[in-house]
């Protein structure tokens, strides 16, 4: 029987007949005591027995690990914290993979009345070091000795970090070691001590701009965001049919969208994999093996999931075929706004199900029905194609000083295109200048070493343009940094034309530029599964980097992916020349932030040369 969601009518403020703001009344009771530490072990004492993750083994069989079996792991190593000197409010740094071994000492830390400071694992040896410096680690656990070398290096910079522990070498076990004659009243008595209103991680902003700073989150903000999205998203965490609720975890435990979800499946004893590879094969090799019925992506993942069926397809001469099948789940999936699918729609789609859809169902294990979408705005043409394919998508949008989402697609209320209402207790504001104003109780408590604290009921200025429609649904447009004006004073938002173009198969990334130039221009780098499948489709195999790049018919199929970005916007927002790059855009180069965020910055100066191109001679269209 189909769980009913809790839905909550959004209350909308109008003014001159334009939405200002809407609030959405909170679905869970606010907790008055208690933190994150105690969720294994009340998850314990009310269902011992039922698996709340599961981890796998070196022959790739997974494993259930029950309520009872996790809370008892969490209790040991946080003796062995405890034993290790650690103090109550210290900071406990974790750089690794999405694995069990970073839950597992997350709710440790907490347990043991600690702060626990995620790094990313692609992280250099500067960002690392400025993180631990700037909160205060003693202590420091790492995957690999690859990542215990970068730490290793820097030893001499950080004097006060005590302790660096590696996973891969034993360092849970000898924690457990070490904690055994610590006695179990000390762990349950330091989280005695804890309080929503105490600090329970410190996140860093990916730093697009500067420095990254720390997001400091209290327990009491994860509570307001996991309670209030496990009541709203009731078929997500309930189990709606014969498969229990699960999901497979490959979005980094470091970026606070990953960390929401699984503080947010503890929280509702949904069963929680890692997969701590991305690579395909590796990927699809763990949906194959866990079988989540739902999952949480980016939409980079979304896009290549599909690039991958559409270059499949061509690859055995059925592209046209996939296209039509495209087309027809589109359509579907935008019907859901209005009135039901016609006869003719849905013997159309039933067609197309067991050819083209079903396949995509069973790249992601065959069980998935819903996506939680982050990151990143989704767009309406992926998020139409997916809900016709048959997964139901739940697009979101927030920020790290929000701990997590602060909007999200209403069930069985969808807007393609939006981001959703507020998550219940939230409120959304648009400033005069356009720009996204939030409240609620999961936005932050302010910054780490700022001196200001965020005064509580105030509004946080999120940086991003947007606009509420008449029922309330918010759109992103933007973000206000970016904000684009050409020598003729017309403003442009580059993320619309850029979502859209990422999401072509050629296309690895996207830098639309044009401030104070007469035109908007753009520059684009080549996604490499896509293009090895178009040089391999068209007979190009040998053909060096440096003349493909200038090849006649890949810069017309470029242009074609232009043309059509380009519907989205009025002429004289829409882009003129482009330019194609040899190498891709990465976090080793300083391009990209740890989230795929462009540094734009970096960008424009390390291809000033290329951008100045851009507007000499005759443009184009």
């Amino acid at each position: 029987m189909e769980a009913e969601p809790k839905l909550v009518e959004p209350v909308r403020t109008v003014v001159d007949g334009v939405v200002r703001e809407v609030r959405v009344p909170a679905l869970a009771p606010v907790p008055t005591h208690g933190s994150l530490g105690d969720i294994p072990f009340d998850n314990a004492a009310q269902a011992p027995d039922e698996a709340v993750l599961a981890r796998k083994d070196a022959d790739g069989t997974w494993h259930d690990v029950t309520a009872a079996e996790f809370a008892a792991e969490v209790l040991a190593v946080a003796r062995g914290l405890i034993a290790e000197g650690l103090r109550e409010g210290d900071r406990l740094a974790i750089m690794a993979r999405t694995t069990y071994e970073w839950t597992l000492l997350d709710f440790a830390g907490w347990a043991a009345g600690l702060v626990t400071v995620p790094i990313y694992p692609t992280s250099s040896a500067l960002q690392a070091r400025w993180i631990i410096q700037d909160s205060g680690a003693v202590a420091c656990a790492v995957e690999d000795t690859a990542q215990a070398r970068i730490i290793s290096a820097e030893r001499a910079n950080l004097p006060w970090l005590a302790h660096l522990w590696e996973f891969d070498t034993g360092a849970i076990g000898r924690l457990v070691k070490a904690g055994e004659r610590i006695p179990d009243a000390l762990v349950h008595a330091r989280r005695g001590n804890r309080t929503p209103d105490s600090v329970a991680t410190l996140i860093y902003t990916s730093g697009t701009t500067g420095r990254p700073k720390g997001c400091v989150i209290t327990h009491a903000n994860f509570f307001a965001e996991v309670d209030n999205s496990i009541e709203l998203l009731h078929p997500v965490f309930r189990s709606v049919s014969k498969d229990p609720a699960s999901t497979l975890l490959f979005l980094p435990l470091s970026h606070v969208f990953g960390r929401m979800v699984a503080v947010g499946c503890l929280r509702a004893r949904v069963k929680l994999g890692h997969a701590p590879s991305i690579r395909t094969e590796d990927l699809l090799a763990d949906l194959a093996g866990f079988r989540p019925t739902f999952l949480l992506a980016i939409p980079y993942v979304l896009e290549r999931v599909y690039n991958t069926a559409r270059a499949t397809a061509e690859k055995m001469g059925r592209a046209s075929s996939f296209d039509r099948a495209a087309r027809i789940a589109r359509r579907f999936g935008e019907s859901i706004e209005g009135k039901a699918p016609g006869p003719m729609l849905r013997a159309a789609r039933a067609l197309y199900d067991p050819l083209v859809y079903r396949r995509i169902r069973t790249a992601l294990g065959g069980r998935v029905r819903y996506i939680l979408s982050g990151g990143s705005p989704l767009g309406r043409r992926l998020a139409a194609f997916y809900t016709g394919a048959g997964i139901e998508v739940f697009e979101g949008y927030g920020l790290t000083e929000t701990t997590g989402a602060s909007t999200v697609t209403p069930p069985l209320r969808p807007r393609l295109g939006t981001v959703g209402w507020p998550l219940p207790g939230t409120a959304v504001r648009i400033a005069p200048d356009g720009e996204v104003l939030l409240g609620g109780r999961h936005v932050f408590a302010g910054y780490w070493n700022s001196g200001q604290a965020l005064p509580s009921g105030s509004w946080l200025a999120t940086g991003d343009i947007g606009e509420l429609d008449a029922d309330g649904y918010l759109t992103i447009t933007g973000r206000k940094k970016d904000l684009i004006i050409t020598s003729g004073g017309k403003n442009v938002a580059p993320a619309p034309l850029e979502d859209w173009l990422r999401a072509h198969p050629l296309v690895g990334q996207c830098m639309v530029v044009g401030d104070n130039r007469p035109y908007i221009a753009a520059l684009i780098t080549l996604e490499p599964d896509g293009l090895w499948h178009w040089r391999q489709m068209r007979k190009k195999q040998n053909v060096p980097m440096r003349e493909l790049v200038r090849d006649e018919e890949l810069l017309a199929d470029l242009q074609r992916a232009v043309d059509d970005a380009n519907q989205l916007v009025s002429r004289a927002e829409s882009i003129r020349r482009f330019a194609v790059l040899p190498g891709d855009f990465t976090e080793a180069r300083g391009h990209l932030t740890p989230s795929l965020k462009l540094r734009r910055g970096a960008i424009a100066r390390d291809y000033a040369d290329r951008i100045d191109e851009l507007y000499r001679g005759p443009r184009e269209g």
